[in-house]
């Protein structure tokens, strides 16, 4: 295969309203907090993208999201950072249902990341990316057993998600059998760790210092 070029960043999110985002973490720190944490988190995975468009070989950013972006934390900033992104809501009955939808509205290569990822660094993307220069399809997996970005050589391949069960600890193994089982090749990228209890967000903390997700939950850290 030769090397993809025009990939497009692709960042599937919630906007980060009290008590609809990072419940988990919310029950140890408050759904204020949590939303706050939240907020960081797809700040930084928003500043990653951009960055990872110097990089090459991606080329311009997506967001599919969900919720109300005006009744969201740092909602301005949001907005700021979202300038020059186009925008889609999300569709669907599941989140698996939405996530081949957001594929769906893209041509070409697409990466997707979430936003429980914010230490994922724009090299990392890249990287994710370049692997469909060998494989159609590159899973980065989590530790908790999910997966934590998706690059895919056609959108159209993200039809193999629907009925694929998601958030569970065999979420990774299974998105990979679906896409298999349609004659889909899966290249494999570093691994990650989503950002669901305050260990998850110690690390993240640890593995992104100087980020701002880093400088808001050493403010909002339960001592």
């Amino acid at each position: 295969m030769s090397a993809p070029t025009g990939v497009a960043a692709l960042v599937v999110a919630k906007a980060p309203e009290p008590g609809k985002v990072k419940t988990r973490l919310g029950r140890d720190i408050g759904m204020e907090s949590a939303a706050r944490i939240a907020a960081a988190a797809l700040l930084d995975t928003l500043v990653a993208c951009r960055a990872a468009v110097d990089l090459g070989p991606i080329t311009r950013c997506h967001i599919s999201l969900d919720g109300d972006l005006d009744a969201a934390v740092c909602a301005e900033e949001l907005r700021e950072a979202l300038d020059g992104w186009t925008v889609h809501p999300q569709v669907g009955d599941d989140f698996a249902d939405r996530l081949a939808d957001a594929h769906a509205r893209l041509s070409g290569p697409v990466v997707q990341v979430g936003m429980d990822t914010p230490h994922a660094t724009p090299a990392q993307l890249a990287d994710a990316a370049a692997g469909l220069a060998d494989h159609d399809a590159v899973l980065g997996p989590a530790e908790d057993g999910g997966w934590w970005v998706l690059a895919l050589r056609d959108p159209a391949y993200a039809a193999a998600l629907v009925g694929v069960p998601m958030s569970t600890d065999t979420t990774g193994a299974d998105t990979r059998a679906a896409l298999e089982a349609r004659g889909i090749s899966v290249g494999t990228t570093a691994t990650l760790r989503d950002i669901d209890t305050v260990p998850d967000a110690d690390a993240a903390a640890e593995a992104a210092p100087g980020s701002r997700f880093a400088r808001v939950w050493e403010e909002l850290r339960p001592r």
